[in-house]
């Protein structure tokens, strides 16, 4: 198999195009090509009136060798790598009877799903440890706080079947390096779950909440009959730990409801929101440390202005559907501020897991087809920012939890006391006066936006850095720093505020058998970098059990 890289078509060619192209591409007659597939389909905007497809095709050849000989100085034109996923090993079938104890994973989001899926392929039969519920009673949960006002610490947006990644834009993309293509194992699973085939070959994939619930019941159902167990409602409230002559050793968790369960594998894939976890893991003397993160709020525009001013004439095709964008801004007092996780034709969604706070996130669905375009807008902060203590040395590891509740319980207040968030036009942002009415732009935010003046919401650093941003974004995007659109306060969880940090082997600096891993350990940020970090676990926890050996870390 041969692949092409960069092969460029106009937006509206015609699909009998592609052949006639690559024959072309490749110097060959027609019999000389056998097959071809996509590979890949992007998109160069950057002349609006005249967009082209960029296309990476794998392609079967009557004599691939001497085609590549003849082309060996095209870097464009090379072998097509393997990207099937291979297993580190398989149990024998007698490997229940050993007497090893079964892994455990803790938390089913995108890095535990892989992960159990992984285990459970190989043959180990893992048990998951979900604190939430299902996700179909997740999803009625959730809905209770959007439009009852009604909040359940325990199965939320946060937290239950799917993690938080269920109520977001499904974006299936990554910037991550992934020389094993394990992107590439996570897509395909995903089609078998039920994902359109288009996933494994447009530029910027996506699904959409709607579409992950249904593939998040079809993977669970595949690890149960692999052998697999998943537990619901499950919330592990201490972790058992040996301290042998060879370190720290786990072996084994308790539950909320008094049962242990012994285990000397045990996978953290809590996502980041868990808060009490973290502490809980401070406690008992897991090494973890401080990170940076962000902070900020959500910013929303009619979703016909972003498309007309990254599409321009071309605005609304089919093929491109709702644009999106990145922004970055380095503002004069030091701080960056960017776009994050942006949801075009999508919502703002209350995305508190704690009573008497509010946080927001992006969610969109499949269609991308709701009338707002919306954006994380945030500013990088340090350790040092939100120390607590305001002296020296390390910074305390949940320090960052405290200086997330602070921001969201001031927002709880800034809104309307009762889980509605407070929101501000840009027009009056950036000229520093409470807004009153609202203008062209609805806020999709439920369950209500309060108008206010967000000054108070952020530190001052960070107000100043977002309203130098704005203007400036406009030279970028037209109509950007529009005074009728609308910001929405406040997103702080954007990643998570510690890093459980791990050696080369996956595990635990201090703590051998517990495996950190995905968003809420430090090592993911999205579904995708967090499956494949799940995917990579799992192997790491399947060599150990398995006796064998396997790369390190990369």
């Amino acid at each position: 198999m041969l692949r092409i890289h960069e092969l460029r078509l106009p937006l509206d060619h015609p699909e009998e195009a592609l052949r006639p192209a690559i024959l072309a591409r490749l110097g060959i007659a027609d019999e000389a090509l056998k097959a071809f597939t996509v590979f890949k389909r992007s998109y160069d905007a950057r002349k609006k009136s005249a967009i082209q497809l960029i296309y990476t095709l794998d392609c079967e050849l009557a004599d691939e060798a001497a085609v590549l000989a003849r082309l060996q100085g095209d870097a464009y034109i090379k072998p097509s790598p393997d990207t099937r996923y291979k297993f580190v090993g398989h149990a024998p079938a007698d490997f229940a009877s050993t007497g090893e104890k079964r892994p455990l994973v803790v938390g089913f989001g995108p890095c535990g799903i892989f992960a159990a899926l992984i285990l459970a392929q190989m043959g180990l039969r893992p048990i998951v440890l979900e604190r939430g519920k299902e996700v179909r009673q997740r999803t009625q949960d959730t809905w209770g706080l959007w439009r009852r006002r009604e909040l359940n610490p325990e199965s939320n947006v946060q937290f239950g079947e799917g993690g938080a990644g269920t109520f977001s834009d499904g974006k299936l993309y990554s910037q991550i390096s992934d020389p094993r293509h394990l992107t590439r194992k996570v897509l395909t699973e995903f089609v078998k779950a039920g994902a359109p085939e288009e996933i494994l070959f447009v530029s910027k994939p996506h699904i959409g909440t709607f579409r992950l619930v249904s593939m998040v019941e079809k993977i669970r159902a595949d690890i149960v009959a692999l052998g697999g167990e998943i537990r619901f409602e499950q919330r592990v409230t201490d972790l058992h730990i040996d301290d042998g002559p060879d370190g720290k050793r786990v072996r084994g968790v308790t539950l909320a409801s008094g049962e242990q369960i012994e285990s000397e594998h045990v996978v953290l894939a809590l996502g980041h929101s868990a808060r009490d976890t973290f502490a809980m893991l401070q406690q008992r003397g897991v090494y973890m440390e401080a990170k940076p993160f962000s902070v900020g709020f959500r910013i929303e525009h009619p979703q016909g202005l972003i498309d007309k001013a990254r599409f321009g004439p071309n605005a609304g095709h089919p093929i491109l559907g709702a644009a999106d964008y990145k922004l970055v801004h380095h503002a004069k007092n030091g701080r960056s501020v960017y776009s994050f996780c942006m949801c075009p034709g999508g919502t703002v969604v209350a995305a508190t897991s704690e009573p008497e706070r509010v946080v927001t996130n992006g969610m969109s669905q499949y269609s991308r087809n709701e009338r707002n375009a919306n954006s994380g807008i945030v500013v990088g902060i340090s350790p040092q920012d939100y120390r607590q203590d305001h002296g020296s040395g390390p910074v305390n590891p949940l320090d960052g939890i405290a200086f997330q509740r602070q921001l969201e319980s001031r927002a709880f207040t800034l809104g309307d006391g009762a889980y509605g968030a407070p929101g501000q036009l840009v027009g009056d942002f950036i000229k520093g006066q409470p807004s009153k009415v609202l203008g062209r732009v609805e806020p999709s935010y439920k369950p209500g936006v309060h108008l206010t003046d967000l000054g108070p919401s952020l530190p001052d650093y960070a107000i100043h850095a977002i309203r130098e941003a704005l203007p400036a974004f406009e030279r970028q995007i037209r109509g950007y720093s529009m005074p009728d659109a609308v910001l929405t306060g406040v997103e702080t969880r954007t990643s998570s505020p510690l890093r459980i940090t791990r050696g080369r082997d996956y595990q635990s600096l201090n703590v051998k058998g517990l495996y950190p891993a995905g968003e809420g350990a430090g090592y993911a940020g999205g579904i995708m970098s967090a499956g494949v970090d799940g995917i990579e676990v799992a192997e790491a926890v399947g060599a150990s059990l398995l006796k064998l050996q396997r790369p390190e870390a990369r």
